[in-house]
């Protein structure tokens, strides 16, 4: 369970939570908080919520954003919306439908957003797994993707499930998009002209939900991480 957020450049923290399994994987799961003007925080894929991570949040301001970014990372946003209640929960298309316990503000997508002078995005299109949105928060110069991009350790899997790992470019000797969202992406041209405005943000560190932080040269990362479709 996520007990301590760390410090990760200008105005953002990361807390790693509980490990997950899906459909017999075991998934590492990060969020981030970011800190706005004016005290105002904008909680990205949170985790599971402990009384620790409570304690550790609440001594950095006032919850005011929950987002999900991808509409795979749904599984605590009903603790921390009944932690925090006033805070506007946001989520790309397709997820509030799922979930019609919870209260959804407008859907994300391009437009402005009361943190879009701090923190840019761009939707990912086309891609039959899931719609993912990547963000950029320009303070920290800091480039978060959820599940399109991946890193994990030689080790991590086991068995068979090691094998399935290292064919799908899991455990690549650097973060990868994994071979099964790139083959689910219906149409690749809509998602280069997304990656090729992904590229354009001056990405220094970068964070994956699955893998672990870089602290330099992510626009590069990322680059090589999307070369196979042709960015």
């Amino acid at each position: 369970m996520a007990s301590a957020l760390i410090p990760f450049g200008k105005e953002i923290w990361l807390a790693d939570g509980p490990v997950v399994e899906v459909a017999g994987f075991r998934y590492p799961t990060r969020m981030a908080v970011i800190r706005l003007p004016g005290d105002l925080l904008f909680l990205w894929s949170p985790v599971a919520l402990s009384d620790a991570l409570r304690s550790a949040v609440e001594a950095l301001g006032e919850v005011r954003y929950l987002v999900a970014p991808n509409t795979l990372h749904d599984r605590f946003l009903g603790e921390w919306q009944r932690a925090w209640p006033q805070a506007g929960l946001h989520a790309p298309p397709g997820l509030a439908g799922r979930h019609p316990e919870l209260r959804f503000g407008r859907d994300l997508d391009e437009s402005d957003f009361p943190w879009s002078a701090d923190i840019g995005q761009v939707v990912i299109p086309g891609n039959r797994i899931t719609t993912e949105l990547a963000f950029f928060h320009r303070p920290s110069c800091t480039l978060l993707f959820t599940d399109l991009i991946q890193h994990f350790p030689r080790g991590w899997f086991t068995g068979w499930r090691a094998l399935v790992a290292r064919l799908d470019g899991m455990t690549a000797a650097e973060p990868q998009v994994p071979r099964k969202f790139r083959y689910a992406f219906a149409d690749r041209r809509a998602a280069r002209a997304a990656v090729r405005r992904i590229l354009d943000w001056p990405a220094e560190q970068l964070v994956m939900a699955h893998g672990a932080p870089v602290a330099r040269d992510a626009q590069a990362v990322t680059a090589r991480a999307f070369k196979w479709l042709g960015v």
